[in-house]
């Protein structure tokens, strides 16, 4: 198991976050939740949105399984239960009366969303506790401190990031995208994330691979050695930028 803790805490240093960065991992069985310490199971009726929630605020550690009071839809993206025609239907019908023109619009993003592999349990953790070496990590931050995480993610190796926007829930863009393709994935949290997962309305969300933490961590350590770290110094709109732009890029 790699340094979990470790690293959450050179992260937290470098950029200052406000919650725990999250462990997400899928299990095959539903069995395999007994092998993970103090596991917390829901005991009501429950959105998943509401699980990164507890995990990242309250540190809890919570599995679910098919077996849990989770709703229908959310079962359908995190793998405990597959998707079906008739699921497609109902849920394009229920889409239409809020988020989308009609039932046809509706069923274009049903098909279009990104779905975790049907499996036997999910469970959540903070990426600290070291529970559980974790398919995704999921981290939520401000705006800045996504862009920096990213930054530092291109100083050791440029990529091109792309990212989408399926819209009511937008887990499946950040965390089961980043599953599905193994991909850092950035999503716009949802109404469904502020209502319920107490998502504030200056969060966004990164899903990002685990072996690419340590990566972004050096690059942010790089970055800040040059004077670009977190949080980012305002210069002014009214102000000369040549003194700035001098000091960071030499003359």
């Amino acid at each position: 198991m790699a340094h979990w803790k470790e690293l959450t805490q050179d992260l937290e240093g470098l950029l200052r976050l406000r919650t725990f960065p999250i462990a997400y991992k899928r299990l095959e069985n539903a069995s395999d939740l007994e092998s993970i310490r103090k596991v917390r199971r829901l005991d009501r009726y429950a959105t998943f949105c509401q699980v990164p929630g507890l995990v990242r605020t309250r540190g809890w550690t919570i599995g679910i399984t098919l077996e849990d009071s989770l709703n229908d839809r959310c079962t359908r993206i995190h793998g405990l239960a597959e998707p079906t025609d008739k699921s497609k239907e109902d849920e394009s019908a229920m889409l239409s009366t809020t988020w989308f023109k009609n039932p046809e619009e509706a069923m274009i993003q049903q098909n279009e969303s990104p779905r975790i592999p049907k499996g036997g349990a999910i469970v959540l953790a903070p990426l600290a506790s070291e529970k559980f070496d974790p398919d995704v990590i999921l981290i939520y931050a401000n705006p800045a401190q996504i862009m920096m995480l990213l930054c530092g993610l291109q100083k050791m190796k440029f990529e091109y990031f792309k990212f989408g926007f399926i819209g009511e829930g937008a887990c499946a863009d950040s965390l089961a995208q980043c599953y599905v393709s193994g991909q850092p994935s950035v999503g716009i949290p949802c109404f469904g994330e502020r209502r319920f997962g107490e998502v504030l309305d200056d969060e966004i969300v990164i899903g990002l691979p685990p072996d690419r933490l340590e990566i972004a961590i050096e690059g942010l350590r790089q970055l800040s050695a040059v004077g670009m770290r977190y949080p980012i110094p305002i210069h002014g709109a009214e102000c000369d930028p040549l003194p700035s732009l001098a000091r960071a890029y030499g003359g």
